[in-house]
Protein backbone atom coordinates (compact mmCIF):
# COMPACT_ATOMS: atom_id res chain seq x y z
CA UNK A 1 0.00 0.00 0.00
CA UNK A 2 1.55 3.49 -0.98
CA UNK A 3 1.54 6.40 1.37
CA UNK A 4 -2.45 7.40 -0.30
CA UNK A 5 -4.00 4.22 0.03
CA UNK A 6 -2.73 4.09 4.08
CA UNK A 7 -4.39 7.21 4.44
CA UNK A 8 -7.39 6.72 2.61
CA UNK A 9 -8.14 3.17 4.02
CA UNK A 10 -5.92 2.42 7.57
CA UNK A 11 -6.80 5.90 8.81
CA UNK A 12 -10.23 6.47 7.27
CA UNK A 13 -13.16 4.81 5.85
CA UNK A 14 -11.67 4.96 1.79
CA UNK A 15 -11.99 7.07 -1.09
CA UNK A 16 -14.92 8.27 -2.99
CA UNK A 17 -14.81 8.91 -6.12
CA UNK A 18 -15.47 12.39 -6.88
CA UNK A 19 -12.83 13.28 -4.64
CA UNK A 20 -9.55 14.33 -5.57
CA UNK A 21 -6.47 12.20 -3.96
CA UNK A 22 -4.73 13.77 -1.62
CA UNK A 23 -1.04 14.89 -2.30
CA UNK A 24 0.22 15.24 1.26
CA UNK A 25 -1.02 12.21 3.09
CA UNK A 26 0.19 12.90 6.20
CA UNK A 27 -0.98 16.75 6.27
CA UNK A 28 -4.01 15.48 4.91
CA UNK A 29 -5.02 13.63 8.08
CA UNK A 30 -3.29 16.68 10.41
CA UNK A 31 -6.20 19.18 8.95
CA UNK A 32 -9.10 16.73 9.56
CA UNK A 33 -8.46 17.94 13.08
CA UNK A 34 -9.69 21.37 11.74
CA UNK A 35 -12.24 20.02 9.68
CA UNK A 36 -14.20 17.76 12.24
CA UNK A 37 -17.93 18.78 12.71
CA UNK A 38 -19.22 17.45 16.02
CA UNK A 39 -22.76 17.93 15.09
CA UNK A 40 -23.32 18.02 11.39
CA UNK A 41 -27.13 18.10 10.45
CA UNK A 42 -27.99 14.95 10.13
CA UNK A 43 -26.57 14.13 13.57
CA UNK A 44 -28.37 17.73 14.79
CA UNK A 45 -31.79 16.34 14.22
CA UNK A 46 -31.49 12.77 15.63
CA UNK A 47 -33.95 12.40 19.05
CA UNK A 48 -32.02 13.49 22.06
CA UNK A 49 -31.47 11.85 25.33
CA UNK A 50 -34.54 13.51 26.63
CA UNK A 51 -37.04 12.20 24.05
CA UNK A 52 -35.40 8.70 24.65
CA UNK A 53 -36.10 9.16 28.61
CA UNK A 54 -39.64 10.78 27.85
CA UNK A 55 -40.46 7.51 25.89
CA UNK A 56 -38.86 5.26 28.89
CA UNK A 57 -40.11 6.94 31.33
CA UNK A 58 -44.47 6.74 30.16
CA UNK A 59 -43.52 2.92 29.98
CA UNK A 60 -41.95 2.74 33.36
CA UNK A 61 -45.20 4.97 34.83
CA UNK A 62 -48.10 2.50 32.33
CA UNK A 63 -45.77 -0.71 33.88
CA UNK A 64 -46.57 0.25 37.55
CA UNK A 65 -49.93 1.78 37.12
CA UNK A 66 -51.07 -1.87 35.57
CA UNK A 67 -49.13 -3.88 38.10
CA UNK A 68 -51.00 -1.72 41.08
CA UNK A 69 -54.21 -1.76 39.25
CA UNK A 70 -53.74 -5.39 39.00
CA UNK A 71 -52.69 -6.05 42.25
CA UNK A 72 -55.55 -4.19 43.87
CA UNK A 73 -58.37 -6.02 41.62
CA UNK A 74 -60.23 -8.89 43.16
CA UNK A 75 -60.73 -10.16 39.54
CA UNK A 76 -58.07 -12.77 37.89
CA UNK A 77 -55.25 -10.99 36.42
CA UNK A 78 -55.40 -10.37 32.67
CA UNK A 79 -53.85 -13.20 30.04
CA UNK A 80 -50.46 -11.97 29.67
CA UNK A 81 -50.59 -13.66 26.30
CA UNK A 82 -53.31 -11.53 25.26
CA UNK A 83 -53.14 -8.07 23.21
CA UNK A 84 -55.41 -6.42 25.99
CA UNK A 85 -52.74 -6.76 28.96
CA UNK A 86 -51.43 -3.71 29.48
CA UNK A 87 -48.09 -4.47 30.41
CA UNK A 88 -47.74 -6.07 27.51
CA UNK A 89 -49.17 -3.34 25.18
CA UNK A 90 -46.84 -0.52 27.07
CA UNK A 91 -43.86 -2.75 26.75
CA UNK A 92 -44.82 -3.48 22.81
CA UNK A 93 -45.00 0.28 22.28
CA UNK A 94 -42.25 1.53 23.97
CA UNK A 95 -39.99 -1.08 22.18
CA UNK A 96 -41.54 0.21 18.71
CA UNK A 97 -40.81 3.47 19.16
CA UNK A 98 -37.23 2.36 21.20
CA UNK A 99 -36.37 0.62 17.93
CA UNK A 100 -37.53 3.33 15.64
CA UNK A 101 -34.85 5.62 17.57
CA UNK A 102 -32.35 3.45 17.15
CA UNK A 103 -32.85 2.38 13.42
CA UNK A 104 -32.97 6.41 12.57
CA UNK A 105 -29.58 7.18 14.83
CA UNK A 106 -27.60 4.48 12.71
CA UNK A 107 -28.62 5.51 9.34
CA UNK A 108 -27.52 9.49 10.33
CA UNK A 109 -24.24 7.91 11.81
CA UNK A 110 -23.74 5.64 8.48
CA UNK A 111 -24.88 8.80 6.59
CA UNK A 112 -22.33 11.11 8.48
CA UNK A 113 -19.54 8.97 7.52
CA UNK A 114 -20.48 8.58 4.54
CA UNK A 115 -20.44 12.32 3.73
CA UNK A 116 -18.03 13.83 6.18
CA UNK A 117 -14.72 15.94 5.08
CA UNK A 118 -13.19 14.39 8.35
CA UNK A 119 -13.14 10.27 7.72
CA UNK A 120 -10.11 10.02 10.36
CA UNK A 121 -11.79 11.56 13.26
CA UNK A 122 -15.16 9.74 12.27
CA UNK A 123 -13.44 6.66 12.60
CA UNK A 124 -11.83 8.26 15.59
CA UNK A 125 -15.51 8.67 16.96
CA UNK A 126 -16.30 4.88 16.34
CA UNK A 127 -13.19 3.55 17.96
CA UNK A 128 -14.26 5.70 21.35
CA UNK A 129 -17.70 4.43 20.94
CA UNK A 130 -16.51 0.65 21.12
CA UNK A 131 -14.12 1.75 23.88
CA UNK A 132 -16.75 3.07 26.07
CA UNK A 133 -19.28 0.31 24.84
CA UNK A 134 -23.01 0.41 25.77
CA UNK A 135 -25.32 -2.06 24.33
CA UNK A 136 -28.97 -1.41 22.46
CA UNK A 137 -30.12 -4.73 23.09
CA UNK A 138 -30.73 -3.83 26.55
CA UNK A 139 -34.68 -2.09 26.23
CA UNK A 140 -34.17 0.47 28.36
CA UNK A 141 -30.69 1.35 26.50
CA UNK A 142 -32.29 0.82 22.77
CA UNK A 143 -33.55 4.82 22.20
CA UNK A 144 -30.02 6.09 24.19
CA UNK A 145 -27.77 4.22 21.87
CA UNK A 146 -27.43 7.04 19.16
CA UNK A 147 -27.34 10.03 21.81
CA UNK A 148 -24.95 8.32 23.73
CA UNK A 149 -22.33 8.31 21.12
CA UNK A 150 -23.67 11.97 19.84
CA UNK A 151 -23.25 13.28 23.31
CA UNK A 152 -20.61 11.51 24.99
CA UNK A 153 -18.46 10.84 22.36
CA UNK A 154 -18.55 13.23 19.15
CA UNK A 155 -18.34 16.23 21.37
CA UNK A 156 -15.28 14.88 23.20
CA UNK A 157 -13.05 13.23 20.45
CA UNK A 158 -10.86 16.21 19.77
CA UNK A 159 -10.72 17.05 23.78
CA UNK A 160 -9.01 15.12 26.67
CA UNK A 161 -9.50 11.73 27.72
CA UNK A 162 -10.73 13.02 30.99
CA UNK A 163 -13.56 15.15 29.58
CA UNK A 164 -14.85 12.32 27.70
CA UNK A 165 -14.45 10.03 30.14
CA UNK A 166 -16.59 12.68 32.67
CA UNK A 167 -19.45 13.23 30.06
CA UNK A 168 -19.58 8.94 29.07
CA UNK A 169 -20.12 8.29 32.58
CA UNK A 170 -22.74 11.03 33.33
CA UNK A 171 -24.45 10.08 30.46
CA UNK A 172 -27.88 8.03 30.78
CA UNK A 173 -27.28 5.39 28.48
CA UNK A 174 -24.55 4.13 30.68
CA UNK A 175 -26.02 4.52 34.17
CA UNK A 176 -28.84 2.85 32.62
CA UNK A 177 -26.46 0.07 31.10
CA UNK A 178 -24.50 -1.07 33.74
CA UNK A 179 -27.44 -0.47 36.08
CA UNK A 180 -25.93 2.15 38.23
CA UNK A 181 -28.93 4.25 38.37
CA UNK A 182 -30.48 1.39 40.34
CA UNK A 183 -27.34 1.72 43.45
CA UNK A 184 -28.12 2.29 46.56
CA UNK A 185 -25.86 2.92 49.35
CA UNK A 186 -26.09 0.18 52.38
CA UNK A 187 -25.55 2.99 54.92
CA UNK A 188 -27.33 5.61 53.04
CA UNK A 189 -30.62 7.54 54.40
CA UNK A 190 -32.47 5.28 51.38
CA UNK A 191 -30.75 1.98 52.33
CA UNK A 192 -31.54 2.38 55.91
CA UNK A 193 -34.84 3.02 55.36
CA UNK A 194 -35.50 0.30 52.83
CA UNK A 195 -33.86 -2.11 55.17
CA UNK A 196 -36.54 -0.89 57.93
CA UNK A 197 -39.33 -1.31 55.67
CA UNK A 198 -38.18 -4.82 54.82
CA UNK A 199 -36.93 -3.85 51.12
CA UNK A 200 -33.61 -5.32 50.09
CA UNK A 201 -31.94 -2.89 47.73
CA UNK A 202 -28.31 -2.21 47.84
CA UNK A 203 -25.13 -1.51 45.91
CA UNK A 204 -24.23 -2.36 42.33
CA UNK A 205 -20.53 -2.52 41.16
CA UNK A 206 -21.20 -3.11 37.38
CA UNK A 207 -20.23 0.45 36.60
CA UNK A 208 -17.49 0.95 39.02
CA UNK A 209 -16.24 -2.84 37.41
CA UNK A 210 -16.42 -1.37 34.31
CA UNK A 211 -14.54 1.75 34.72
CA UNK A 212 -11.34 0.51 36.29
CA UNK A 213 -11.30 -2.87 34.19
CA UNK A 214 -12.02 -1.45 30.22
CA UNK A 215 -12.73 2.56 30.61
CA UNK A 216 -9.76 3.08 32.12
CA UNK A 217 -6.84 1.32 34.26
CA UNK A 218 -7.52 -1.94 31.93
CA UNK A 219 -8.18 -5.63 32.94
CA UNK A 220 -5.68 -7.08 35.76
CA UNK A 221 -3.73 -4.29 36.02
CA UNK A 222 -3.51 -2.15 38.91
CA UNK A 223 -6.80 -2.51 41.16
CA UNK A 224 -8.44 -4.90 42.90
CA UNK A 225 -11.70 -5.84 44.16
CA UNK A 226 -11.90 -3.73 46.91
CA UNK A 227 -11.34 -0.66 44.58
CA UNK A 228 -13.81 -1.74 42.77
CA UNK A 229 -16.19 -1.82 45.80
CA UNK A 230 -15.09 1.62 47.41
CA UNK A 231 -15.79 2.99 43.56
CA UNK A 232 -19.05 1.62 43.77
CA UNK A 233 -19.96 2.96 47.18
CA UNK A 234 -18.44 6.23 45.63
CA UNK A 235 -20.69 6.61 42.71
CA UNK A 236 -23.87 5.63 44.82
CA UNK A 237 -26.46 8.79 43.85
CA UNK A 238 -25.36 8.91 40.30
CA UNK A 239 -28.68 8.23 38.56
CA UNK A 240 -30.76 9.43 35.73
CA UNK A 241 -33.59 12.02 36.65
CA UNK A 242 -36.95 10.52 36.07
CA UNK A 243 -35.36 7.04 35.50
CA UNK A 244 -33.31 6.05 38.32
CA UNK A 245 -34.41 3.97 41.05
CA UNK A 246 -37.74 5.51 43.55
CA UNK A 247 -35.64 7.37 45.52
CA UNK A 248 -33.42 8.74 42.65
CA UNK A 249 -36.40 9.08 40.54
CA UNK A 250 -38.29 11.38 42.52
CA UNK A 251 -35.19 13.59 43.56
CA UNK A 252 -35.82 14.62 40.31
CA UNK A 253 -39.39 15.44 40.11
CA UNK A 254 -39.86 19.15 38.35
CA UNK A 255 -36.06 19.88 39.20
CA UNK A 256 -34.18 17.77 36.24
CA UNK A 257 -34.60 17.15 32.54
CA UNK A 258 -35.85 13.06 31.95
CA UNK A 259 -32.75 11.23 31.36
CA UNK A 260 -30.58 14.32 32.31
CA UNK A 261 -27.49 13.40 34.80
CA UNK A 262 -28.90 13.39 38.64
CA UNK A 263 -27.04 13.32 42.20
CA UNK A 264 -29.60 11.83 44.85
CA UNK A 265 -27.68 12.39 48.13
CA UNK A 266 -30.05 10.49 49.66
CA UNK A 267 -28.70 7.20 47.74
CA UNK A 268 -25.00 8.14 48.40
CA UNK A 269 -22.93 6.11 50.86
CA UNK A 270 -21.57 8.57 53.02
CA UNK A 271 -17.47 8.71 54.24
CA UNK A 272 -14.46 8.37 52.95
CA UNK A 273 -13.51 6.12 49.98
CA UNK A 274 -9.97 4.86 49.56
CA UNK A 275 -8.65 3.51 45.85
CA UNK A 276 -5.31 2.40 44.70
CA UNK A 277 -3.79 3.69 47.79
CA UNK A 278 -5.49 7.29 47.66
CA UNK A 279 -7.99 8.51 50.08
CA UNK A 280 -10.97 11.16 48.89
CA UNK A 281 -13.12 12.92 51.29
CA UNK A 282 -14.93 14.76 49.00
CA UNK A 283 -18.60 15.18 49.66
CA UNK A 284 -21.12 13.71 47.39
CA UNK A 285 -21.26 13.96 43.71
CA UNK A 286 -17.70 15.53 43.80
CA UNK A 287 -16.34 12.45 45.24
CA UNK A 288 -16.37 10.27 42.33
CA UNK A 289 -15.49 13.59 40.04
CA UNK A 290 -12.42 13.44 42.12
CA UNK A 291 -11.36 9.49 41.31
CA UNK A 292 -12.23 9.96 37.66
CA UNK A 293 -9.66 12.98 37.47
CA UNK A 294 -7.43 10.36 38.85
CA UNK A 295 -7.80 7.10 36.72
CA UNK A 296 -7.97 9.58 33.54
CA UNK A 297 -4.52 10.22 34.38
CA UNK A 298 -3.26 7.20 35.78
CA UNK A 299 -0.19 5.34 34.12
CA UNK A 300 -2.08 2.22 33.90
CA UNK A 301 -4.87 3.87 32.00
CA UNK A 302 -2.23 5.98 29.70
CA UNK A 303 -1.07 2.03 28.80
CA UNK A 304 -4.46 0.55 27.86
CA UNK A 305 -5.44 3.88 26.21
CA UNK A 306 -1.84 3.56 23.73
CA UNK A 307 -1.99 -0.45 23.37
CA UNK A 308 -5.72 0.25 21.96
CA UNK A 309 -4.73 2.86 19.93
CA UNK A 310 -1.84 1.24 18.50
CA UNK A 311 -3.93 -2.10 17.90
CA UNK A 312 -6.39 -0.18 16.12
CA UNK A 313 -3.84 1.55 13.55
CA UNK A 314 -0.79 -0.54 13.50
CA UNK A 315 -1.83 -3.91 13.56
CA UNK A 316 -3.47 -6.62 15.83
CA UNK A 317 -0.11 -7.18 17.92
CA UNK A 318 0.43 -3.53 18.47
CA UNK A 319 4.19 -2.46 18.33
CA UNK A 320 6.33 -1.70 21.75
CA UNK A 321 7.76 1.27 20.39
CA UNK A 322 4.24 2.81 19.38
CA UNK A 323 2.17 1.78 22.22
CA UNK A 324 5.60 3.55 24.61
CA UNK A 325 5.30 6.60 22.60
CA UNK A 326 1.67 6.90 23.10
CA UNK A 327 1.71 6.18 26.35
CA UNK A 328 4.32 8.92 27.30
CA UNK A 329 2.32 11.13 25.03
CA UNK A 330 -0.85 10.60 26.93
CA UNK A 331 0.99 11.30 30.67
CA UNK A 332 3.02 14.14 29.22
CA UNK A 333 -0.20 15.67 28.05
CA UNK A 334 -2.65 14.47 30.57
CA UNK A 335 -4.36 13.14 27.73
CA UNK A 336 -5.12 15.29 25.09
CA UNK A 337 -6.28 13.59 22.39
CA UNK A 338 -5.22 15.27 19.51
CA UNK A 339 -1.51 14.94 20.66
CA UNK A 340 -2.36 11.42 20.55
CA UNK A 341 -3.82 11.59 17.22
CA UNK A 342 -0.68 12.97 15.66
CA UNK A 343 1.67 10.69 16.95
CA UNK A 344 -0.37 7.95 14.96
CA UNK A 345 -0.06 10.14 11.78
CA UNK A 346 3.84 10.63 12.50
CA UNK A 347 4.40 6.73 13.42
CA UNK A 348 6.03 4.92 10.97
CA UNK A 349 4.51 2.07 12.28
CA UNK A 350 0.91 3.26 11.02
CA UNK A 351 2.43 3.63 7.69
CA UNK A 352 3.97 -0.28 6.41
CA UNK A 353 3.26 -1.24 2.50
CA UNK A 354 1.48 -4.61 4.00
CA UNK A 355 -1.79 -4.02 5.36
CA UNK A 356 -2.27 -4.33 9.05
CA UNK A 357 -5.48 -4.87 10.23
CA UNK A 358 -8.70 -6.87 8.77
CA UNK A 359 -11.97 -4.70 7.77
CA UNK A 360 -14.64 -5.47 10.57
CA UNK A 361 -18.71 -5.54 9.34
CA UNK A 362 -18.57 -1.79 9.82
CA UNK A 363 -15.44 -0.54 8.23
CA UNK A 364 -15.68 -3.12 5.10
CA UNK A 365 -19.79 -1.88 4.49
CA UNK A 366 -19.45 1.63 5.56
CA UNK A 367 -16.33 1.69 2.30
CA UNK A 368 -18.12 -0.12 0.07
CA UNK A 369 -20.66 2.83 0.38
CA UNK A 370 -18.24 5.25 -0.01
CA UNK A 371 -16.55 3.44 -2.81
CA UNK A 372 -19.87 3.12 -4.70
CA UNK A 373 -20.51 6.85 -4.51
CA UNK A 374 -23.41 6.38 -2.05
CA UNK A 375 -24.22 9.50 0.33
CA UNK A 376 -27.75 8.79 1.66
CA UNK A 377 -29.08 6.18 3.29
CA UNK A 378 -32.24 5.39 1.44
CA UNK A 379 -33.29 2.14 3.59
CA UNK A 380 -32.24 2.48 7.21
CA UNK A 381 -33.96 -0.58 8.43
CA UNK A 382 -32.59 -2.83 5.98
CA UNK A 383 -29.20 -1.11 6.71
CA UNK A 384 -29.64 -2.24 10.06
CA UNK A 385 -30.25 -5.46 8.65
CA UNK A 386 -27.42 -6.03 6.89
CA UNK A 387 -24.99 -4.88 9.98
CA UNK A 388 -26.98 -7.74 11.83
CA UNK A 389 -26.31 -10.25 8.89
CA UNK A 390 -22.66 -9.25 9.04
CA UNK A 391 -22.76 -9.86 12.76
CA UNK A 392 -21.76 -6.45 13.63
CA UNK A 393 -24.88 -4.97 14.73
CA UNK A 394 -24.66 -1.16 15.70
CA UNK A 395 -24.22 -0.41 19.21
CA UNK A 396 -25.05 -4.13 19.93
CA UNK A 397 -21.77 -5.81 21.34
CA UNK A 398 -23.95 -7.83 23.68
CA UNK A 399 -21.10 -6.98 26.46
CA UNK A 400 -19.21 -3.83 28.17
CA UNK A 401 -16.11 -4.89 26.66
CA UNK A 402 -17.59 -3.71 22.89
CA UNK A 403 -16.95 -5.37 19.27
CA UNK A 404 -13.05 -7.03 19.51
CA UNK A 405 -10.17 -5.23 17.23
CA UNK A 406 -8.72 -8.11 15.94
CA UNK A 407 -8.85 -10.35 12.61
CA UNK A 408 -9.56 -13.50 14.27
CA UNK A 409 -13.11 -12.41 15.00
CA UNK A 410 -14.19 -10.77 11.17
CA UNK A 411 -12.36 -12.83 8.82
CA UNK A 412 -13.95 -16.86 9.34
CA UNK A 413 -15.68 -18.38 6.31
CA UNK A 414 -19.19 -17.76 7.07
CA UNK A 415 -18.12 -13.80 7.75
CA UNK A 416 -16.58 -13.92 4.54
CA UNK A 417 -19.56 -15.65 2.32
CA UNK A 418 -22.05 -13.19 4.04
CA UNK A 419 -19.61 -10.03 2.55
CA UNK A 420 -19.75 -11.98 -1.22
CA UNK A 421 -23.74 -12.40 -0.53
CA UNK A 422 -23.51 -8.36 0.15
CA UNK A 423 -21.18 -7.49 -2.58
CA UNK A 424 -23.66 -9.01 -5.11
CA UNK A 425 -26.20 -7.32 -3.82
CA UNK A 426 -24.11 -3.56 -3.55
CA UNK A 427 -23.12 -4.63 -7.69
CA UNK A 428 -26.40 -5.60 -9.00
CA UNK A 429 -27.84 -1.64 -7.20
CA UNK A 430 -24.89 -0.26 -9.81
CA UNK A 431 -26.47 -1.32 -12.56
CA UNK A 432 -23.21 -1.56 -14.69
CA UNK A 433 -22.54 2.59 -14.56
CA UNK A 434 -19.40 2.03 -12.70
CA UNK A 435 -16.46 0.95 -14.55
CA UNK A 436 -14.81 -1.55 -11.59
CA UNK A 437 -11.09 -1.41 -12.76
CA UNK A 438 -11.28 2.74 -13.22
CA UNK A 439 -12.56 2.67 -9.37
CA UNK A 440 -10.14 0.29 -8.05
CA UNK A 441 -7.72 2.65 -9.25
CA UNK A 442 -9.19 5.47 -7.56
CA UNK A 443 -9.66 3.87 -4.19
CA UNK A 444 -6.29 1.94 -4.11
CA UNK A 445 -3.68 4.11 -5.74
CA UNK A 446 -0.48 2.33 -5.77
CA UNK A 447 -2.12 -0.51 -4.01
CA UNK A 448 -3.51 -2.95 -6.74
CA UNK A 449 -2.04 -6.39 -6.71
CA UNK A 450 -1.45 -8.05 -10.90
CA UNK A 451 -3.94 -10.56 -9.20
CA UNK A 452 -6.93 -8.45 -8.14
CA UNK A 453 -6.26 -6.52 -11.34
CA UNK A 454 -6.67 -9.36 -13.85
CA UNK A 455 -9.46 -10.44 -11.99
CA UNK A 456 -11.63 -7.55 -12.07
CA UNK A 457 -10.70 -7.25 -16.07
CA UNK A 458 -11.73 -10.67 -17.00
CA UNK A 459 -14.76 -9.99 -15.24
CA UNK A 460 -17.97 -10.49 -17.66
CA UNK A 461 -19.48 -7.68 -16.60
CA UNK A 462 -18.76 -4.80 -14.60
CA UNK A 463 -21.25 -5.41 -11.98
CA UNK A 464 -19.58 -8.58 -11.71
CA UNK A 465 -16.07 -6.85 -11.76
CA UNK A 466 -17.41 -4.48 -8.88
CA UNK A 467 -18.40 -7.33 -6.93
CA UNK A 468 -14.68 -8.67 -7.06
CA UNK A 469 -13.46 -5.11 -6.40
CA UNK A 470 -15.21 -4.73 -2.71
CA UNK A 471 -14.19 -8.82 -1.91
CA UNK A 472 -10.40 -8.28 -3.28
CA UNK A 473 -7.73 -8.95 -0.24
CA UNK A 474 -7.11 -4.67 -0.73
CA UNK A 475 -10.63 -3.75 -0.28
CA UNK A 476 -11.08 -7.21 2.70
CA UNK A 477 -7.97 -5.61 4.47
CA UNK A 478 -6.63 -1.83 5.52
Amino acid sequence: MGAVSVALNRFGYGARPEEALPEAPRKWLRDQLDRYDPSPRIIADQPPTRDAAALLADYNRQTRMARQDAAASPMPAADTASDADPVREARRRAGQQMRQFYIGAVAARTQATLSTPAPFVERLVHFWANHFAISADKLTVTGFAGAFEFEAIRPHVLGSFGDMLHAVERHAAMLLYLDQAQSVGPASRAGIAARRNGRNIGLNENLAREILELHTLGVRSVYTQQDVGELARAMTGWTVAGLGRGAGRRAGAGQAVPGSFLFADRLHEPGTRTLLGKNFAQAGEAQTGAILDMLATHPATARHVATKLARHFAGDHPPEPLVARLEHNFLETGGNLPELYRVLIAAPECWGDAPVKFRTPWEWTVGAYRALGMRDVAQPRALVNQFVQLAQPVWRPGAPAGFDDIAASWNGPDSLLRRVELAERFAARSRDRIDPRARAAKLFPDALSAATQQAIARAESPGQGVALLLVAPEFLRR
